[in-house]
């Protein structure tokens, strides 16, 4: 393969996401859980900038906490562009600069729209001209969430989440997100899930292999009428998460106080995703979390996936 210099640096930039539905199965041997969701795209975004260099070094901002992000191979985008350099035979390494927007380990697949927006990144930089599908495959294998974030928009995850169909979502959906100063731990979530369904007899004892995402959810996205869709999102995870953090539930409360259709918690949380019936009425409900002394965020999707800037 011939690789090219193009240019000095490559930017990426890759949205976060939110679960609009997600359904959870048993967890099998290998350790995972069979997932139905349906990831959406919205506008908060990770930037990555990619540089050539002799070896593969890292660099994070936008954190509160440095250390909450590791800048060696536990990072997903340090891991991303490693794997692209070994399916390319590439023998050079990568200075990569991260802008973080979306929270740590907050639910909305940050770390995942990081190694999205590195493979591409890489992918120009070194000009390894790989296919979308080849990319797609890589991504699958750093996580379940990377291929999506690659494609963006909304899309249908079944297996682990990985194995992506697109779904129509007519217009716009607005979202306003509640952070936290605190991350959780998605593995702790999973096995929480786990540790209550024992308790609660919830699963039988050998679970499906495969889920099936409700034709309601997706009538609702396809109508683009944010009312209907309230009725119809939902999170297995959600429990889990309340019960790690009881007060997520009455941020939610809160939120559909103020005049949110509804709230969920974002994936394995635990930011929480109000969605609203418009940009305005987006905007009354964060002006009124703020009147609470909670800061929130209003953003919309569905937005396109993992793309170079300028």
């Amino acid at each position: 393969m011939t690789f090219a210099a193009p240019a000095e640096s490559v930017h990426v930039r890759a949205p976060g996401k939110i679960n609009v539905y997600l359904g959870v199965g048993g967890r099998h041997d290998d350790g995972y859980h069979a997932l139905a969701t349906v990831f959406q795209a919205v506008s908060l975004y990770e930037d990555v900038i990619a540089r050539h260099a002799d070896d593969f070094s890292l660099t994070v901002s936008g954190v509160d906490d440095p250390d909450s992000v590791p800048l060696d191979d536990r990072n997903l985008a340090m891991r991303a562009a490693k794997l692209l350099a070994a399916a390319a035979d590439y023998h050079g390494g990568v200075a990569l600069e991260i802008r973080k927007s979306v929270p740590v380990a907050g639910g909305m697949g940050g770390g995942s729209a990081d190694a999205a927006a590195a493979l591409v990144a890489c992918d120009a930089l070194w000009g390894t001209g790989f296919s979308t599908s080849r990319l797609h495959e890589l991504a699958a294998r750093l996580g379940a969430d990377v291929p999506f974030a690659l494609h963006g928009g909304t899309a249908v995850g079944t297996g682990r989440g990985d194995q992506l169909n697109p779904a129509l979502a007519r217009g716009r959906f607005d979202w306003v997100l509640v952070p936290s100063d605190q991350g959780l731990s998605t593995p702790l979530v999973y096995a929480r899930l786990d540790a209550l369904r024992e308790e609660e007899g919830a699963l039988a004892d050998d679970p499906p292999l495969s889920l099936d995402v409700p034709i309601p959810v997706l009538q609702a996205l396809r109508s683009g009428d944010p009312e209907l869709l309230s009725e119809s999102i939902y999170n297995d995870l959600q429990e889990a998460a309340l019960h790690e953090r009881p007060e997520l539930e009455t941020t939610i409360l809160r939120g559909i106080h103020a005049g949110a259709l509804q709230g969920i918690v974002s994936g394995s949380g635990p930011t929480v995703a109000l969605l609203c019936a418009n940009a305005d009425a987006a905007r009354a409900v964060q002006a009124s979390l703020d009147e609470h002394g909670i800061e929130s965020l209003h953003v919309h999707g569905p937005v396109a996936g993992a793309r170079i800037i300028g």
